[in-house]
């Protein structure tokens, strides 16, 4: 059960503001379809993160050792710095315009291309390696994932512009800071 909590709170925290975030708030002021749009990031999600997630696993079974614990922490430490930076969605980022009913598809293939790299995809892949439940990561990660972006698709614009983004960030970077201490202490 912790790594569906642990999965659950750092995602769904670190996702708020985060690039993948203002693609849903696009995508549902562009399409205006907000059940395509979810199920197109859950898709996405369950991919790349269980990707993520499987990768961090092998990583962490192949690698293991005790320095493997101090990779990690300070992995979450890193991400903890990395979660003060604001996220901006490039222009060139944002999904080709498409059919209305091709809506699924474009969120789908939109939020997994522009998870690549991000930062709760690296957390997955780190979580992956610290917990041996890649299900429950994946689980967990991917509820973290809508919880912060259902909001984002149902509530458009007008959510993006009102919610305390910097408090939002430092709140993100404390969590990951103190998934970091808990990993070098705990072991």
């Amino acid at each position: 059960m912790e790594p569906l909590l642990v999965s659950t709170g750092l995602v769904a925290i670190a996702e708020i503001g985060d690039k993948t975030q203002l693609l849903a708030i696009l995508l549902a002021s562009r399409f205006r379809k907000p059940i395509p749009i979810l199920l197109g990031i859950l898709v996405a999600t369950l991919a790349n993160h269980g990707l993520a997630a499987l990768a961090g696993h092998l990583a962490g079974e192949w690698l293991s050792g005790p320095w493997m614990r101090w990779v990690l922490g300070l992995a979450f430490l890193a991400f903890a710095v990395w979660a003060l930076i604001p996220d901006k969605l490039e222009d060139d980022e944002a999904p080709p315009a498409l059919k209305a009913h091709s809506v699924f598809l474009t969120t789908a293939i939109a939020f997994f291309l522009v998870e690549m790299g991000d930062k709760t995809q690296v957390a997955t892949v780190a979580l992956g390696a610290r917990f041996a439940d890649v299900p429950l990561v994946v689980l967990g990660t991917t509820l973290g994932m809508m919880l912060a972006n259902a909001p984002a698709v149902m509530l458009g614009e007008v959510a993006a512009r009102n919610l305390p983004l910097k408090l939002i960030r430092l709140v993100a970077a404390g969590a990951f800071a103190a998934t970091g201490v808990w990993v070098l202490v705990a072991g």
